[in-house]
């Protein structure tokens, strides 16, 4: 609840209770949100603390991290027992938080994990066959299904159903579902209707309706983007969809620039997507942005790449048109990496994966400018080189 609707409720009741007490509700209810929201960069008061995982490609291994609720700050927890050969990427943890699956690009497999109260997991059963390098891993809204893009040779998407009770999947008729060539990071908006995978190879977009764990193409797909088309992130209200084009070359007067982002208009019938007028958007100076992320209130988009100089990329949502504009400072040169842009769920936190160091760069966010503060210690050491990370809350 915003601040607004918290004093208009609280004032709503004036008529059955004295003014000085609707004050005194109003001071107390705003003065514990405050310490309990927002991302203002400094942060007060305490604040739960959740976990989040990560995959170890390298060394076969998923890590479970501890984040603390109230400085962002990781602690490494402890990692699955290690497999040779199967390089896990992707994954997706079940809303239950029973599940958590993970794809192995290498081993052409899905492994299956219990995850318990503590957070520490344990391999159910053996994997589950999928299609060729299996990459990226994302869970539907009802948490019935399952989808994992297929890279390497498959082209195609495959859609698993998920047992409640044992976690266990199972193939929807019909999947694979073919994707164009080399589909790699994939996307499914928040009412489950829409689905979107990125073919760098190809520079495009693939975009599917879903229903029922079936895929359908949806007319005019895929739709160009840019040059190796990778990183995806929606809007909260999928109205505006945000790509990442990492070798994308830009017109004067971002011709020092190479890579920028393409923004799409997103059907809400057919799912069907057009460029936002103004797109592809640059930053001033930087060289390929893979990931990005929105932040929960859809007040930024945050692209990264790799090492730490023009590493950072920040631009505001015209909330009318979807339209990006570049904040003041930005880009900023912190440590970035190209692997994976995520805030975390209660949008206080912003998390980067780095091939570069072996870790993740942690840092709070300005809600005004958007402008990022470096986390104590960040960034924060995993050892090898991570993959994906995902929130267990």
């Amino acid at each position: 609840m915003s601040f607004q609707r918290a004093a208009r409720a609280a004032l709503a009741g004036r008529n059955c209770l004295p003014r000085i007490l609707v004050a005194v509700v109003v001071i107390v209810f705003l003065a514990g949100l405050s310490l309990s929201c927002g991302s203002s960069g400094s942060r007060q008061g305490t604040v739960p603390g959740h976990n989040a995982y990560v995959t170890l490609p390298a060394t076969g291994q998923v890590l479970l991290l501890h984040i603390n609720g109230s400085t962002g700050a990781i602690t490494l927890g402890p990692k699955t027992t290690p497999v040779q050969n199967i390089s896990p990427n992707g994954l997706a943890l079940l809303a239950s938080k029973k599940f958590l699956y993970v794809a192995n690009s290498r081993g052409d497999t899905i492994s299956i994990f219990n995850v318990a109260l503590d957070g520490t997991l344990t391999l159910s059963g053996t994997p589950t066959p999928a299609g060729s390098g299996p990459w990226a891993a994302v869970i539907d809204p009802s948490g019935k299904y399952l989808l994992v893009t297929n890279n390497y040779f498959s082209d195609n998407v495959s859609v698993f159903s998920i047992d409640s009770d044992s976690g266990v999947l199972t193939e929807v008729a019909g999947s694979p579902f073919f994707a164009n060539g080399n589909p790699t990071e994939i996307l499914i908006t928040p009412s489950g209707k829409f689905v979107y995978a990125t073919n760098p190879s190809l520079g495009v977009v693939t975009a599917f309706s879903f229903s029922n764990g079936v895929l359908t193409p949806v007319p005019g797909s895929p739709f160009s983007s840019g040059a190796g088309a990778f990183g995806l992130a929606v809007d909260a209200t999928e109205r505006f969809l945000y790509v990442a084009n990492p070798a994308a070359i830009n017109p004067p007067p971002y011709q020092s620039t190479t890579g920028n982002i393409s923004g799409f208009n997103i059907d809400p019938v057919t799912g069907a997507l057009s460029p936002i007028l103004g797109s592809p958007f640059a930053s001033i100076a930087g060289v390929g942005p893979t990931a990005l992320t929105v932040d929960p209130n859809d007040r930024f988009v945050y692209a990264v790449t790799s090492g730490s100089s023009n590493s950072i990329w920040c631009f505001a949502i015209t909330s009318t048109n979807g339209q990006l504009v570049e904040v003041t400072k930005s880009p900023f040169s912190l440590a970035g990496g190209g692997l994976f842009a995520l805030i975390d769920p209660l949008g206080n936190f912003f998390y980067i994966g780095a091939s570069i160091g072996n870790g993740i760069a942690g840092y709070t966010y300005n809600p005004s400018t958007g402008d990022p503060t470096a986390i104590a210690n960040s960034p924060f050491a995993t050892g090898t080189p991570p993959g994906k990370m995902v929130f267990s809350e």
